[in-house]
């Protein structure tokens, strides 16, 4: 049976220039390099620069991954960024990026399911390919988490980085199996009486601020090891397959100690496992984009290959897809 997939066609990311290591940290913070890297396996993030909104990451990945798919920006009808900084209240940063590519008038809109929000955006990002309603589609992960953080508060500001993200999908025609390339399977999950685990202490019908991050760590890495390890299971068995039939998979970049957790609970082989968490820090929805692309482009993804993409973020959101690149 003939069926339409949405297929990876571009991958790109962008990463800004500065780079704020452990150490810098220990300057305006008590804590070291060695606490940091112990408890989390960060070395270094990257930092935006105080003229550089999250629009302008989001755009700089967006034309690496366009070149990488053979298109330019007049093909793109469909933008969806996730995000959970966006340049300003409204409009939506797609919107912004839209105008900053030069894309044609099409559908844009940003998706918030904050670490999450990458995972979420593929599968709306899916019904609009996989339904012909897109030829041509955006789906960009982009996030200045460093401007929610309190850094005064050692438990959170060492945890996150800046970045963005960025797939282009367009329609493949497919078989109907798992050998079809493209989108195979998601799970998407949320639990609403988790809000309070992870959060920002601001906002426009609140505290009219921006607000600071907010996390009960040791909670938030409890719940994401269960999580996610039931999304990797329920998005394997929509996709028909086994976890074992996955070549690589790429996780959230929240920590390496979660990475790892979700690791030894499903017994995943840890050669299979991509973790960019030492370089870039937890980077929220940009963080799945920006692994996927470093391990394509240093070769060990490949065309072809069964890659498994997971996240856990607040709401508490979680969320898996399997994909045929």
């Amino acid at each position: 049976m003939s069926v339409t997939r949405s297929a990876v066609t571009g991958i790109g990311s962008f990463l800004p220039e500065q780079i704020v290591t452990n150490a810098d940290l220990a300057k305006i913070v008590d804590t070291s390099d060695e606490w940091i890297q112990e408890r989390t396996g960060i070395k270094q993030r990257h930092k935006a620069r105080d003229d550089q909104p999250t629009s302008d990451l989001a755009v700089e990945a967006a034309k690496k991954a366009l070149i990488d798919a053979g298109k330019t920006a007049a093909d793109v009808d469909l933008i969806i960024v996730a995000t959970t900084t966006p340049d300003m209240t409204f409009p939506a940063v797609a919107s912004i990026v839209q105008r900053k590519l030069g894309a044609p008038v099409g559908v844009a809109f940003d998706v918030q399911a904050v670490c999450s929000g990458f995972v979420y955006a593929l599968g709306v990002a899916d019904g609009f390919v996989a339904r012909g309603l897109s030829k041509c589609a955006l789906v960009i992960g982009a996030e200045e988490m460093t401007r929610l953080m309190d850094w005064t508060d050692r438990t959170t500001c060492v945890l996150f980085g800046d970045g963005a993200g960025a797939v282009v999908l367009e329609p493949r025609e497919g078989q109907g199996t798992a050998a079809d390339q493209g989108m195979l399977g998601f799970a998407l999950r949320a639990d609403g009486t988790k809000t309070d685990l992870l959060y920002v202490d601001g906002g426009p019908a609140s505290t009219g601020t921006v607000g600071h991050l907010r996390m009960a760590g040791n909670q938030v890495f409890r719940h994401a090891v269960v999580n996610i390890a039931e999304g990797i299971t329920a998005a394997c068995a929509a996709a028909g397959i086994e976890i074992a039939d996955v070549d690589w998979f790429v996780p959230h970049q929240a920590n390496q100690r979660i990475i790892k957790g979700v690791g030894d609970r499903l017994g995943l082989d840890e050669n299979k496992v991509i973790s960019t968490v030492a370089l870039h820090a937890n980077t929220s929805a940009a963080s799945i984009p920006l692994a996927l692309d470093a391990a394509i482009q240093d070769g060990r993804i490949k065309k072809g290959d069964m890659v498994l993409l997971e996240a856990m973020g607040g709401g508490l959101t979680w969320g898996a897809c399997a994909v045929r690149l």
